[in-house]
């Protein structure tokens, strides 16, 4: 991002910005680790945007001069991680006419307006898996300076997609794509390798492929494999060799298993897969991303004119995959973390995939432990969020009935804190 673009986020966003404070809350049921059940009657005290105890009864340390938060008719949890989103976008009639109207300023600005949305939908935390370099890019570091309102943001930037393939500008005439080559756009093993380095270079935590075809890319590509088996095994060790994970947008089976089999990390969607497919999650050590929200979402496009037609036959396919996918998943022992392709469906509704995780057959808990425990450890954070323990940030939230006997109740918050600063009060 250029310094006027980081100028005018700053500039328009610092008075939207609560301040950081230590404190006293008292909270009447808290899910410190989300799998282990309710504490009640707890204290926790916060210092310097971290959580410095949590301890039984409701007390106030002497001399204390911190305001105390009366949480004692809530239920508070760790903040909410969404392990997949695309921060700096929202698909809409317009999306396709903004890739040449709006500028990377247009995009941080929507990017930020999406972000502090996020937040307050109990967000706390994000990974973003594909969005314009110096967009996303400057927005996490925005956000990390204190100077944009916005959950953490982790994130890959471009995804390394192949010529043609799900993540390439297709759709258009010749000339037009002829103007959007993209450095993320690779042939061959070493060609895909220098594709990783780049991303790595111009700031990536991660790295994003899409191993197989996209619902929402214009062309009739298909769903399957679109990279070789060399330039997966290539993408691997340039990515592990420079300290970075990968992760794999794989609908078709034959990407999920090619992916699992070459060492990628993590699979986004995942929706072909099966028992094979499941054992080589197992076998390997890799996370499952389900975002069946987005499958949902898209399977309500199929008949909307402003979606490519190419994209509506594919949607057709995919969306009532979804669901079932995600269930023989969950039953075959999978290690699945959070996360919901948020940017296809709206920002700040990330939290109805909870919802659909139970539908699959998760526990509320569980549910709740893949969108705080798993997707910390997914995004490698483990150590700083996804539970309520000494030596973390203070990322919490509140809601007023009981999420385990109801898990619609995590789609409304009504309490944010994230590093020790108030987001939304309990009113």
């Amino acid at each position: 991002m250029n310094k006027l673009a980081a100028a005018l986020i700053a500039a328009v966003s610092l008075s939207a910005m609560a301040h950081a404070q230590d404190a006293v809350i008292h909270a009447g049921h808290v899910l410190a680790v989300p799998g282990e059940g309710y504490l009640t009657q707890q204290t926790i005290l916060v210092e310097a945007g971290r959580i410095v105890s949590v301890t039984p009864g409701y007390t106030v340390p002497r001399k204390n001069k911190d305001p105390v938060i009366d949480l004692k008719s809530a239920y508070v949890l760790p903040g909410m991680i969404d392990s997949h989103v695309h921060i700096t976008r929202e698909r809409s009639p317009d999306t396709r006419i903004k890739a040449f109207e709006d500028s990377e300023v247009d995009t941080a600005f929507d990017g930020a307006a999406f972000a502090l949305t996020t937040l307050r939908a109990g967000f706390t935390t994000v990974q973003d898996v594909g969005g314009a370099n110096d967009a996303v890019f400057g927005l996490r570091d925005a956000v990390a300076r204190g100077v944009v309102p916005g959950p953490r943001i982790r994130t890959a930037g471009r995804g390394i997609a192949v010529t043609g393939g799900h993540g390439d500008f297709n759709g258009w005439s010749s000339d037009v794509m002829s103007k959007f080559p993209g450095t993320n756009i690779c042939d061959g093993a070493a060609d895909c390798a220098r594709a990783v380095r780049q991303q790595i270079k111009e700031g990536a935590d991660l790295i994003k492929i899409t191993a197989t075809g996209g619902v929402m890319s214009n062309t009739a590509a298909g769903l399957e494999l679109q990279f070789s088996e060399e330039e997966l095994a290539a993408i691997v060790e340039a990515a592990h060799s420079m300290g970075r994970k990968v992760t794999a947008h794989a609908h078709g089976k034959s990407g999920i298993d090619a992916a699992l089999r070459a060492g990628i990390d993590s699979i986004e969607h995942g929706s072909y897969l099966d028992d094979e497919s499941i054992a080589l999650f197992k076998e390997k050590g890799a996370t499952l991303v389900p975002t069946v929200l987005a499958g949902i979402t898209v399977s309500r496009w199929t008949n909307e004119a402003w979606v490519p037609e190419a994209s509506r036959a594919k949607a057709a396919l995919v969306g009532p995959l979804m669901l079932d996918m995600l269930r023989r998943a969950h039953e075959g022992g999978v290690n699945i973390a959070f996360g919901t392709d948020t940017g296809v469906s709206r920002h700040g509704e990330n939290a109805k995939e909870l919802g659909l995780m139970v539908e699959a057959g998760f526990t509320p808990e569980e549910a709740i432990r893949a969108a705080t425990v798993i997707a910390a450890e997914h995004v490698q954070m483990l150590k700083d969020i996804g539970t309520l323990e000494t030596g973390k940030f203070a990322d919490l939230i509140a809601v007023t009935a009981d999420p385990l006997q109801d898990i619609r109740e995590m789609v409304s918050v009504d309490f944010v804190m994230k590093g020790g600063e108030v987001i939304k009060p309990l009113d």
